[in-house]
């Protein structure tokens, strides 16, 4: 009897790579967990952790140390690898240092015949996750960036405080840059099928300004920053958004969920990866899911893939 097996290999045992990882067990999201850093010990001392705490999970795991040859038969390869964002850094003035640490990731993952979908949380993650691709030479839809997804949990927690309501009934998205050119499209902004803007200046209990709205963005926007500066990283928020990614991937869910993605002449934009809502299924991303934003909103995200594009063409690979 063919018994299906679930396996991602996670490359990366930082904070945020174990921040997943805990997160995977916790959720069953996998049925083998495969660990690799360039640090071994440190790899084989948190499957060792991880594995300590099985007897308590929902339900059982393989979880070990390994290398790249074990990316073989994975379905799943997570880069969480590379240097921190320090303290007032921008996404950005990451991206020379860790373009040079994902050359010496990608290669060895294709060379061990690794046919899967490739998942980059690395900061910039959406220059990270164009790097990922051209690396690798796979398929621009079998390769995706964590984009927007966190920035877009954010939005909805914070809108569903605002607006007293479950955040699972507020559907908006954060799109463009992971970082400092994100925006709201306010004008796609919904609770439950009631434009959020609607709302604005209605008569109630509750009065909806539109400047609340633009100052709950900001905070959005700017969350990572407030969060580096109380604890120097961040890592749970992050971890938890790759694994709802990762079910979504391996559940074949067809979930709509602001990945960074390359656009491919939707919203006039083409060859860059940015965050925008994609349909997630077992091949990826199936399709980009083009919302209907305003000529302003389009001008943002112009703007934005704009930054992601200049910063890109500055990169210099070494020989």
């Amino acid at each position: 009897m063919k018994v299906d097996n679930r396996k991602v290999a996670l490359i990366g045992t930082g904070m945020v790579g174990m921040s997943y990882a805990y997160a995977m067990l916790n959720q069953s999201a996998c049925d083998e967990l495969v660990l690799i850093d360039v640090n071994r010990m440190r790899a084989e001392g948190e499957a060792m952790d991880l594995n300590h705490g099985l007897a308590f999970a929902p339900s059982n795991m393989k979880i070990y140390a390994g290398d790249y040859e074990d990316c073989r038969d994975a379905d799943i390869v997570a880069i969480c690898a590379g240097v921190a964002q320090k303290e007032g850094e921008s996404r950005l003035d990451l991206l020379k240092r860790n373009a040079a640490v994902f050359q010496s990731i990608v290669d060895p993952v294709t060379a061990s015949g690794f046919n899967g979908i490739f998942l980059v949380a690395t900061n910039p993650v959406d220059i990270m996750t164009r790097i990922t691709c051209d690396l690798s030479g796979f398929n621009p839809r079998r390769v995706l960036g964590t984009g927007t997804t966190l920035d877009t949990a954010r939005l909805r927690y914070l809108l569903g405080g605002y607006l007293k309501v479950d955040p699972k009934n507020v559907h908006a998205y954060v799109i463009g840059e992971h970082g400092d050119s994100e925006f709201v499209p306010w004008s796609q902004a919904m609770l439950a099928t009631k434009p959020i803007l609607s709302l604005c200046g209605e008569k109630g209990s509750r009065k909806i300004c539109q400047g609340d709205l633009e100052q709950i963005a900001e905070e959005v926007r700017s969350a990572a920053y407030r969060i580096i500066e109380a604890k120097h990283a961040t890592y749970y928020g992050i971890g938890m958004a790759m694994t709802r990614i990762t079910k979504a991937i391996l559940g074949d869910e067809h979930s709509v969920l602001t990945v960074s993605a390359m656009l491919k002449g939707e919203y006039g934009q083409s060859g860059v990866f940015a965050g925008v809502p994609c349909i997630i299924n077992q091949n990826g991303i199936q399709s980009v899911l083009t919302l209907s934003l305003t000529e302003e909103e389009l001008d943002h995200l112009a703007s934005s893939c704009k930054t992601l594009q200049k910063s890109y063409e500055e990169i210099s690979f070494p020989e």
